[in-house]
């Protein structure tokens, strides 16, 4: 019944588009099919992520987007012919995706994330056109330039593309499985997970070490390869799948920008896809890596464990173990061994919450601590944290706590 409902809201939809912006092909279940693919495949690339702003109309772009090159504005993807895509030809549409080059020969900066979408075939990405055609036209003439001499010269994408982008659709390695497959499809196309997974060097591309983990403007997306300390080595394949479809799985919270990532996309997909996705994801090896504890008698150590015992023990637990579904494991985790401490230290100053799912609707939160304690405390407190229960990490300096209070002010 829902699955019919869907069908016909879709028809209702190609009926009712701007006759001057909608594509001219007749309604059939077969174009309403193609629709609701693309519309799945829309929600997997999370396109409404960048192009929605808040409180403004869906698609119609207008996000801010920051860099570390400065800002932009996202574009308008609604099917209006004069301020969004309506009037581009699917070839048009295609060479965008793929190539990063719009209408008018006019490169794209890699924040659209063309060198990720070229792995995704012009099929799909035709049915995402061909859903994008059914929303609401929206005018907004959008001004997307606001970088800074002289990454404001759009040419300049010329030699950035020379070295750092090399395209082409995915193409299946006979030697894996159709799982495997489909999951290398969606997490290096569709779902761009390496545009903040991915390292990436001085000009923005990414660097060879898929998924290692990265830095990006006070906040560190952790690697997805298989590390046991700090990557995904300790996570089985229904963890994953759990924590994409729920926002909760090896003992973590999604929270920050993943939070979004799973609510407005991942929870979405289907099971057979979030499962393809944990065995590509699990298939990721995981490179030589070692770390020592600090001695449990190092100053910061002891009084870290005081500060932990008083501020955080009630929720975390003393073994550090959490209370599944209200506080993320500590224990173990890949996020507090985290190489960088952008996100770690993020969470202790600003607090977080977690996603609201259909699977898991209560969405608990942690207090902020930036007010409570001293530069020092959250140093020893987090060094402590990164340290017991089986942790290796660095110590957490006050310095380090210093700068992301900068990167996130109160």
């Amino acid at each position: 019944m829902r699955e019919s409902l869907r069908r016909v809201a879709l028809v209702a939809a190609l009926l009712t588009a701007g006759t001057a912006s909608a594509p001219s092909f007749a309604v059939n279940p077969q174009l309403a099919d193609r629709v609701e693919r693309g519309r799945y495949l829309a929600t997997a690339a999370d396109c409404s992520a960048c192009h929605t702003a808040p409180g403004g109309k869906p698609f119609a772009g207008g996000l801010n987007l920051e860099t570390p090159f400065g800002s932009l504005l996202s574009a308008n993807i609604t099917p209006d012919r004069e301020t969004g895509i309506g009037a581009w030809s699917d070839d048009e549409f295609v060479r965008a995706m793929q190539q990063g080059i719009a209408p008018g020969g006019v490169h794209l900066y890699p924040a659209m994330p063309y060198p990720d979408f070229t792995r995704v075939t012009r099929e799909d990405l035709l049915a995402v056109r061909a859903y994008l055609a059914t929303l609401e036209p929206v005018r907004a003439a959008i001004d997307t330039d606001r970088l800074p001499f002289p990454f404001s010269i759009r040419s300049s994408m010329l030699v950035w593309n020379a070295l750092n982008f090399s395209s082409g659709e995915f193409h299946s390695e006979p030697s894996r499985t159709a799982e495997w497959n489909r999951g290398a499809y969606l997490v290096t196309g569709l779902g761009h997970c390496g545009a903040c997974h991915t390292p990436k060097g001085v000009m923005g591309g990414a660097k060879a070490q898929p998924m290692a983990g990265a830095a990006f403007l006070g906040s560190y997306a952790p690697p997805l390869d298989n590390d046991e300390r700090t990557g995904l080595g300790a996570w089985r394949v229904e963890d994953v799948v759990s924590y994409l479809k729920s926002g909760w799985g090896g003992g973590q919270a999604a929270t920050g920008p993943m939070a979004l990532v799973v609510a407005n996309s991942t929870s979405h997909l289907s099971d057979a896809d979030l499962r393809s996705v944990a065995v590509y994801l699990k298939d990721i090896p995981a490179p030589t890596s070692s770390a020592t504890a600090l001695n449990k008698d190092d100053a910061a150590m002891r009084a870290g464990r005081a500060l932990y015992l008083v501020s955080c023990s009630a929720c975390h637990t003393s073994t550090g173990e959490g209370v599944t579904g209200l506080a993320p494991t500590l224990a173990h985790s890949a996020v507090v061994q985290a190489a960088a401490t952008d996100t770690l230290l993020d969470v202790v100053l600003n607090g977080a919450q977690a996603v609201a799912t259909d699977a898991a609707p209560t969405a608990p939160g942690m207090p902020a601590f930036g007010w409570q304690l001293s530069n020092d405390q959250i140093a020893e407190v987090l060094t402590y944290v990164r340290n017991d229960w089986g942790n290796a990490a660095s110590a957490v300096s006050a310095s380090d706590v210093q700068a992301a209070r900068a990167h996130h002010p109160q």
